[in-house]
């Protein structure tokens, strides 16, 4: 969690086969605790083919009835499902727009969101610009890419730097801003959702 936190989460993306990778982790962490799903990471890209969404995309009834067998995943018939019928539309985005990235990032503004959070627990589950992807992606064919799933990827990869305003990350992410970043203050007061997993150290 230490390293994920240290060196990943949080850190602008603009890697098509990652973004896939995240988009299709965050869907999986649904229910379970993001430190299942890292120690899972690895069982992951070797299951996904890493996380190629032209080999994925592939992926047939007897590839699913594999992987339901496979310990090294979530094992759970939907979400495995689901990564194959994103990783199709992941296609179609890229044949429109030229890749994933430049669609994802173009929703916002083509640079980071940095807020400003005292505490993590400021930041919230789920935001109007989540809710405007999440219906841009469903719409599009994607799954399990509700609100608040939305916004977790959005945190994982850079699109909003939500580190907490002490940590040394949030410092240094902030000082890569070209000035398309929209930095915000704090809220006076959030609700904290317990359906939000466990956030990593330090943020």
């Amino acid at each position: 969690m230490r390293a994920y936190h240290d060196t990943e989460w949080g850190a602008p993306s603009r890697d098509d086969r990652h973004l896939f990778e995240m988009l299709v982790l965050e869907g999986a962490q649904a229910g379970l605790s993001w430190s299942t799903i890292l120690k899972k990471r690895q069982g992951y890209r070797l299951a996904f083919a890493g996380f190629d969404p032209r080999k994925v995309a592939r992926f047939d009834r007897r590839t699913v009835a594999r992987l339901l067998r496979d310990p090294g995943i979530v094992r759970n018939r939907l979400k495995i499902e689901s990564a194959i019928t994103n990783a199709q539309a992941v296609i179609a985005v890229q044949r429109e727009h030229g890749s994933l990235a430049a669609y994802l990032w173009g929703m916002v503004g083509e640079g980071p969101l940095h807020n400003a959070w005292a505490s993590y627990k400021q930041a919230p589950p789920e935001t109007p610009l989540a809710r405007t992807i999440s219906k841009a992606l469903k719409q599009r064919g994607f799954r399990f890419v509700g609100p608040t799933i939305c916004y977790a990827f959005m945190q994982a990869v850079g699109m909003v730097n939500d580190h907490e305003i002490g940590c040394f990350r949030y410092r240094q992410l902030a000082a890569k801003v070209t000035g398309r970043g929209t930095v915000r203050a704090p809220a006076r007061s959030a609700r904290h959702s317990a359906r939000r997993r466990a956030r990593p150290l330090g943020s």
